[in-house]
């Protein structure tokens, strides 16, 4: 334990308790800092727990936040506004992970570390921080993206300190989070190994590998055969760099050899846990980042306690340090740490932010308003249609891309439909589909569909993503025609030649088309490298391109009714 000091953070004296260990129930001790006020007073307190290092946080006293693309955005710096935490009059206490930071222990993969589940621990030191005489006992949490997972799997074990959560831009399905649609996503590297500019975990000799620590030495190696017989990753060196030598990229080896959804994901999935928090939950994200609305979403439906959901605008990203969304957050705390009747439970549970008419949309569901899944059918001359296309294929002949792997080429093909311009405003709020009817000429390759709102002036904003890869392509019970979801518990390889029906998930947006707009759809099987939108995005915001030469025919006739399906408000 270092010693108590004084620090002026501007109009905010702040009392810092550095290096302070935590025990848990195992006898391993976790390090954490506290901050609070000067007066030696009881207070609420807010828990924010993550392996990025308790050191880090703290720079969010001295670093204005910053946004996407600025080179100075950390990713990792996502605890909140400790001195603003401080003002408002609450004891901030940040920690370090088992197995990261100045924490004991080791952490073995995602959120199960050294064979202790990581909201265990979570447990053990949100009753810690209750019991020390500068907290009253009331305990909430803080922080977004890895802190906001970390709520979830703390609010699913119960402490009975722990009064309420606010969860912003947590990472849920944790396959979901490094596979989007089947297509491995390279952020989850950023995150752990610093990539980009990013900070990365708080390395410790405590951290490895949890396929190498469970699977026998065979195991491993028939791992790593199939992985480096898949022609994406085998074109993508630093891949296979790692599958030989995963010693310090532990975290992405597991994350590589395990391309299917199964039990080391699910293990510990925050979802699955969800149905076991009773404690009052605020859910906050920003659109444009759809994998995680979606899980948002997911989650509110599974809550059963008291719960809210606030869907926010694009751009994606908040700032680094992380200052949005505190005021929203402060009230949810007034309410249930402070006792303070703020009418905060009178407003409806679901806010969301409508792009294009910029309007709020409030009610006690979601979708916030009936929605009704009308389809837009891809068309000849490059078209979107509520009519089908009336003729065969003999006649309209199918579009089409050929595109040769990015290791020869730096070009990523496109092919895009879009409609007329709209007459009078259309709104659209939920979830969609993309049915495309698609040949191929190998066993496999990546669907990537991106819609936009493009303006009369030509500028465009982007409105929701799909992926799917064409081995993955098998739907589960839950689907329906506007609402598909697909398995991922295996990869079945496509027949070249054979026309296949593709579904992809249109993950969950708000949007109104105004005057004069128009939607576009288009379709490749890589996406540019170099991409204002994933700009917005954190470091290595890709996904693995396809490694084989591909050609792809998207029949869109009358036996073939490629389409979008939309979600229309009534």
């Amino acid at each position: 334990m270092g010693e108590t000091r004084t620090i002026d953070a501007g109009a905010t004296k702040i009392t810092v308790r550095p290096h302070l260990e935590v025990p848990m129930r195992d006898g391993v001790l976790l390090a954490a800092d506290a901050y609070h006020g000067i007066e030696d007073k009881p207070r609420p307190a807010l828990v924010a727990l993550s392996p990025y290092g308790k050191e880090l946080q703290a720079a969010a006293l001295t670093m204005p936040p910053q946004r996407r693309p600025s080179p100075l955005w950390d990713g990792c710096i996502e605890a909140g506004d400790l001195s603003r935490v401080v003002a408002e009059g609450y004891v901030h206490v940040i920690g370090d992970l088992r197995g990261s930071g100045a924490s004991g222990g080791e952490h073995i993969g995602n959120y199960n570390a050294g064979g202790v589940p990581l909201g265990h621990d979570a447990y053990d030191f949100i009753e810690w921080v209750a019991a020390q005489p500068w907290c009253d006992g009331n305990v909430g949490m803080i922080g977004i993206s890895y802190y906001g997972s970390m709520q979830v799997l703390a609010a699913a074990e119960r402490p009975p300190s722990l009064k309420a959560i606010f969860v912003s831009g947590g990472h849920f399905d944790f396959y979901e989070t490094t596979y989007h649609g089947g297509i491995m996503w390279f952020m989850p590297r950023a995150a752990r190994e610093g990539r980009g500019g990013d900070s990365g975990w708080a390395f410790t000799e405590g951290v490895k590998s949890r396929m190498i620590e469970t699977c026998t030495p065979e195991e491993l190696e028939q791992r790593v055969a199939e992985r480096l017989a898949d022609p994406d990753v085998v074109a993508w060196p630093n891949l296979v760099h790692v599958l030989h030598y995963p010693k310090q990229h532990e975290a992405w080896f597991d994350i590589i050899t395990n391309p299917l959804d199964g039990p080391w994901y699910e293990e510990r999935n925050p979802i699955n846990l969800a149905a076991n928090i009773d404690i009052p939950v605020h859910l906050q994200i920003d659109q444009g980042r759809g994998w995680t609305v979606d899980g948002h979403i997911e989650l509110f439906h599974t809550l059963k306690g008291p719960k809210k959901l606030d869907i926010g605008s694009y751009p994606p990203m908040q700032s680094r340090p992380w200052v949005e969304e505190h005021e929203k957050m402060f009230r949810w705390y007034e309410y249930w740490l402070k006792g303070v009747d703020n009418g905060i439970m009178d407003e409806p549970a679901v806010r969301t932010f409508v792009e294009g008419s910029r309007e709020v949309v409030t009610a006690q569901q979601w979708p916030p308003k009936p929605v009704e899944h009308r389809p837009l059918y891809l068309r000849p001359r490059r078209t979107l249609a509520p009519e089908p296309e009336p003729l065969g294929p003999e006649h309209a002949a199918p579009d089409g891309f050929y595109q040769a792997p990015l290791t020869v080429t730096d070009e990523v093909e496109v092919v895009r439909w879009s409609t007329a311009p709209f007459d009078e405003p259309v709104e659209m709020i939920g979830t969609g589909a993309a049915h495309l009817f698609v040949e191929i000429d190998q066993d496999d390759t990546n669907l990537i569909l991106r819609m936009w709102d493009e303006a009369p002036d030509g500028r465009r904003q982007l409105i929701t993503t799909g992926y799917l890869k064409a081995s993955h392509r098998e739907l589960d019970e839950r689907s329906n025609e506007g609402d598909p979801h697909h398995p991922h518990t295996r990869a079945v390889p496509v027949e070249p030649g054979r026309i296949e029906e593709y579904v992809l998930r249109l993950y969950p947006f708000a949007a109104t088309f105004l005057p004069g707009h128009t939607l576009i759809a288009e379709l490749s099987c890589n996406e540019p490298l170099a991409d204002a939108h994933n700009a917005l995005l954190p470091p290595d915001a890709f996904h693995l391109p396809v490694g084989r030469p591909v050609t792809h025919k998207i029949y869109r006739d009358a036996h073939h009714p490629s389409r979008l399906v939309l979600p229309h408000t009534a």
